[in-house]
């Protein structure tokens, strides 16, 4: 079973759509309270604004310009050996490095017809890295590369696998499918066979390995999380190169110290801001909402963007509960069309709270218009005030649904939970922090609904839905997509959930497919921005809601990220 999704318009509310005088019961939420409260704030990370640590900052920057030409003299040594140069490669971007070296790796992976892998050629492990290279670069490189390494049956022999290199390699490969490669298909299942076995194997010295790869694959796990695993396994690796893993603990550490300040920049913004005493209903995330924007944008380059995103971030949570747990349906239409008229003197009607809120939005936007002052991008704040006015309206019709007691269809439900993940807003502010590196073109095929940010938001929206419904609806809730698919086909919610998880694997199907189509008009630095979203999705909803419930696993990975250095 499958549904189609419909555009969503998500026209302005008419007015006086709404039976007045009806009395809505106010919804409360008991949101947990944050994890980290003042932490951010310490003297600790204080510290880091102050004049010996702009000295070791200068250090670091020393250091890191002598290994990256040590790097630079590396690529030259192997430069007439491509299947060296796929390794370098390979551990570069595993060891987080890939920033310093952008045009070393383009220079190689955009001449693709040049490779030439030697005696390697039927060697998988060269084979199956330079497909996945490739392919993150953007080129449609077939999958019948693959079909040496199959049976007459189609399937993967066992005699190719020689080790942990090789089914790792080729697990990795496989999920970069696009719709009707089978053999990507079944080189997923067979390679997530063979790693199940290591990681269940208690003599295998691959174990922990193994069940890592299992739960965050190279494609869908957030680059920070996964850089700081990759270079403790890289100091093991006997064959490991001294010069690279010194760069990378060096790199991660003065990447972690940025990502400190700029956290702790915006911590103080929030405490400033005083928003949870003027709107205490919301949950208290800020520190969980720069984690969206270090998802979206790691670079170095992109502090800035990291900034206004992790504030939008913050700004959305207090809207989606604004609408989602706390407003009356009478509230919330007169605060969508204030929004649509987009006018300060129009908040004269708005309850207090609304009112405040409602200025709290207009100074963040007035922060993103010096942006774009700035930046020279005039263009951009058009599409940056459009996509918060459609935000609203989903969040507004959602809000109807719920008062009405409404299950939508599948096909309602997804034109319009798609766009209430947030993404096409977040995409918007994070090309306002890339500046000029975002055309006029960009926003349009945003605003335009591409099949990589529908995919995204499929994503998103589901595993989301599938993780959360059931306190959501405790607490009283529209109907998620579980609850929609079990009355539209008459199924348990078990069914639901299997047909919906296959969903999302499409999705990743579609986003890859359309990522490869549309890597000739747009950069990859465009087109990470909505790849992102989707990892995020699996980093924040894998097991649960892992946002609003931020006191367990993702406040491990938030210490294991940005607290605990590199030895």
């Amino acid at each position: 079973m499958s549904f189609q999704i419909l555009e969503c318009d998500c026209k302005a509310p008419k007015k006086a759509t709404l039976s007045h005088g009806v009395v809505h019961r106010r919804r409360t939420a008991k949101f947990p309270p944050s994890p980290w409260g003042d932490y951010f704030l310490s003297c600790e990370f204080s510290i880091l604004n102050n004049t010996k640590n702009e000295d070791d900052e200068n250090n670091v920057k020393k250091d890191v310009e002598k290994l990256k030409e040590d790097v630079i003299r590396m690529f030259r040594a192997v430069s007439e050996n491509s299947s060296q140069t796929l390794s370098l490669i390979e551990s570069i971007q595993r060891l987080g490095l890939t920033d310093h070296f952008e045009k070393e790796i383009n220079e190689f992976l955009n001449m693709p017809n040049s490779f030439n892998l030697d005696d390697n050629e039927e060697d998988i492990y060269y084979t199956t890295l330079k497909f996945r290279l490739l392919r993150q670069q953007g080129y449609s490189i077939g999958c019948e590369i693959f079909n040496k390494f199959t049976n007459e049956e189609g399937d993967f022999k066992e005699s190719i696998v020689k080790g942990k290199r090789e089914i790792m390699s080729l697990y990795e490969a496989s999920h970069w499918r696009m719709n009707g490669e089978i053999i990507l298909d079944k080189a997923l299942a067979f390679t997530t066979t063979k790693l199940q076995e290591m990681a269940m194997d208690v003599s295998s010295p691959f174990r922990d390995e193994a069940a890592y790869a299992l739960k965050w694959p190279i494609l869908k796990a957030l680059p920070t999380l996964i850089t700081k695993h990759n270079i403790s396994i890289y100091e093991k690796d006997p064959l490991k190169n001294n010069i690279l893993l010194k760069f990378a603990k060096l790199n991660f550490n003065a990447m972690q110290k940025l990502y400190q300040k700029e956290l702790h920049e915006i911590s103080r913004w929030w405490k400033d801001s005083k928003w949870m005493e003027e709107l205490s209903f919301a949950r208290d995330r800020i520190v969980e909402s720069y984690i969206w924007a270090l998802g979206i944008c790691h670079e170095s380059k992109y502090s800035h963007g990291r900034i206004i995103m992790a504030k939008l971030a913050a700004l959305v949570t207090v809207l989606d509960d604004t609408y989602d747990a706390y407003a009356t349906l009478d509230e919330l239409e007169l605060f969508t069309n204030a929004i649509e008229r987009w006018d300060i003197n129009e908040t004269s009607k708005l309850p207090k709270y609304m009112k405040y809120f409602y200025e709290v939005i207009f100074k963040y936007y007035e922060e993103i218009d010096n942006s774009i002052n700035k930046d020279n991008i005039q263009y951009a704040i058009h599409y940056v005030k459009e996509a918060m006015k459609r935000q609203c309206r989903v969040y507004f019709e959602e809000a109807k649904w719920f008062y009405e007691g409404y299950v939508p269809t599948m096909e309602e439900y997804m034109k319009v939970a798609i766009v209430s993940t947030c993404y096409h807003l977040f995409v918007q502010i994070s090309f306002v922090g890339m500046g000029v590196a975002a055309s006029q073109e960009a926003f349009q095929w945003i605003e335009s609904d591409p099949m990589l940010l529908k995919a995204s938001g499929i994503i998103g929206r589901l595993i989301n839905d599938i993780t959360s419904h059931q306190f959501e609806q405790q607490r009283g809730h529209i109907a998620s997509a579980v609850e929609c698919y079990m009355k539209q086909y008459e199924v348990s919610e078990e069914v639901a959930v299997i047909e919906l998880q296959k969903e999302i694997e499409k999705a990743w199907k579609d986003g890859i497919e359309d990522y490869i189509m549309k890597s000739t008009k747009f950069s990859n630095a465009i087109l990470m921005r909505v790849l992102n979203l989707a990892r995020l999705s699996d980093f924040y909803y894998k097991k649960e809601d892992g946002y609003t419930f931020s006191h367990g696993e993702t406040k491990d990975f938030v210490t294991y990220m940005l607290i605990d250095p590199l030895p």
